[in-house]
């Protein structure tokens, strides 16, 4: 008896579940995965609790709400144009260019609010500003 050899089928691999099982476990990893900085260098970085000046130079306060209003030493300005800003700060300064003005702006303030408080400064003359902020908790 003469057995014929079989000849052997090659199996098919179908690829495509494959590739989409991969697909929705990239996708659940992607979704899952919290994404955190980390930097090369671990630094402390210094706390500096300094004694507030005794003998203040003249300032002028320029407090920005969280509107949009403005209010130059204790005085609210009418409008909310650079123009009337920067007349305040004029009137306010009484031609002194070397005040400090502090921009004590609300937390919740628009950027260019505070833009325009630069800007009205700087057309009225006034280049020395900083800025107020509240320390942190301890």
């Amino acid at each position: 008896m003469k057995f014929r050899q079989r000849q052997r089928e090659e199996p098919e691999i179908n690829l495509i579940p494959f590739i989409d099982v991969l697909l929705v476990v990239l996708i659940f990893l992607m979704l899952s995965t919290t994404y955190s900085k980390f930097t090369e260098l671990q630094v402390s970085l210094p706390v500096a609790d300094a004694e507030q000046l005794k003998d203040r130079p003249r300032e002028i306060v320029v407090a920005v709400a969280a509107d949009g209003r403005y209010v130059v030493n204790a005085q609210p300005v009418d409008g909310r144009s650079v123009e009337l800003l920067s007349a305040a700060l004029s009137q306010a300064s009484g031609g002194n260019a070397e005040i400090m003005i502090v921009v004590s702006a609300d937390a919740a303030a628009a950027h260019q609010s505070v833009v325009n408080v630069m800007d009205a400064a700087r057309r009225a003359g006034l280049s020395r500003l900083t800025f107020a902020a509240q320390s942190s908790a301890r």
